[in-house]
């Protein structure tokens, strides 16, 4: 949709198409009162030999209010509980709608999906199967798409039939932030989610201890036994890259490897030498140029 941004006070009952802008180049962003909803890609990489290959992005959402950028964080934090499933909607509505502008083909898509913002499963089934008829509007297919399980404290019976129908339609499920809170081996088990997300902050703190490499590899080996690969958030340092590639992980995410970039940027494929950032620290290699 395009044309004037509606700038008054949020109404919850409206559609979110009604919400959602092109601008003169055709990237889409949502409006919320009075913030500007933008997508962001942040790639995931796949050790290829020496070299990591970018085999996904994950959106993100940067938000800003009178031209100048919101922590996200402080924007979701904001939203009303009445208006957190109209904003969520509309956060994966824009992902999906631009991620045809990465220009790259190959690339498979992580969205997040928070179940206790929508904890009915009916509901929350309908919304997903609503996703998925309309995919085929955004160049995408369902073998595209990750799931990332965001909040584990849902009630686990809306966790699994979720994870049922995704999985129903072609979608794969990821279990993020493991080693914190309700991300557990126990909910792995009962997900069994095709990807578990390492948690940056707790593999950081991991990260410090002098046997982090010895004790890290064995987790890794629990969850690839269980048929489940493995994806380390939060790679900034070229210490965290050594454990993490050290572990046998299969998927890496971070500042150190590559940051968000908004919709439109351009995307280089070219895949970066572990070598050279096994060599560096505090120094970002840009993927997106």
């Amino acid at each position: 949709m395009t044309g004037r941004p509606d700038r008054r006070r949020p109404d919850r009952r409206r559609n979110v198409g009604e919400a959602i802008f092109a601008d003169e180049v055709g990237i889409e962003y949502g409006v919320y009162g009075a913030f500007r909803l933008r997508s962001a890609y942040q790639p995931i990489f796949a050790p290829r030999g020496r070299f990591l290959k970018a085999v996904a992005v994950e959106g993100l959402i940067e938000p800003h209010r009178a031209g100048r950028p919101v922590a996200p964080p402080v924007f979701f934090e904001g939203v009303p509980a009445p208006d957190r499933l109209f904003v969520e909607t509309m956060c994966r509505v824009l992902h999906l709608r631009n991620f045809r502008n990465i220009g790259v083909d190959g690339l498979d898509l992580f969205f997040n999906y928070n179940p206790l913002i929508n904890d009915h499963a009916g509901r929350a089934l309908a919304e997903i199967r609503l996703m998925t008829r309309h995919l085929a509007e955004f160049d995408l297919s369902p073998d595209m798409l990750v799931c990332e399980i965001t909040e584990q404290a849902a009630d686990d019976k809306v966790l699994v039939s979720l994870a049922r129908e995704m999985r129903r339609d072609g979608i794969r499920i990821a279990i993020d932030d493991f080693g914190t809170g309700h991300s557990t081996a126990e909910r792995v088990a009962l997900v069994r989610p095709d990807i578990v997300k390492i948690d940056g902050t707790w593999f950081a703190e991991f990260c410090r201890h002098a046997a982090a490499e010895r004790f890290f590899r064995p987790l890794v080996s629990a969850l690839h036994d269980r048929g489940t690969k493995v994806l380390v958030e939060g790679i900034e340092h070229s210490t965290h890259l050594r454990v993490a590639l050290g572990g046998g992980v299969d998927l890496l995410q971070g500042y150190h490897l590559a940051r968000p970039a908004l919709a439109g940027t351009i995307f280089d494929e070219e895949p970066l030498p572990i070598d050279t950032l096994l060599g560096m620290d505090n120094k970002v290699v840009p993927l997106f140029g």
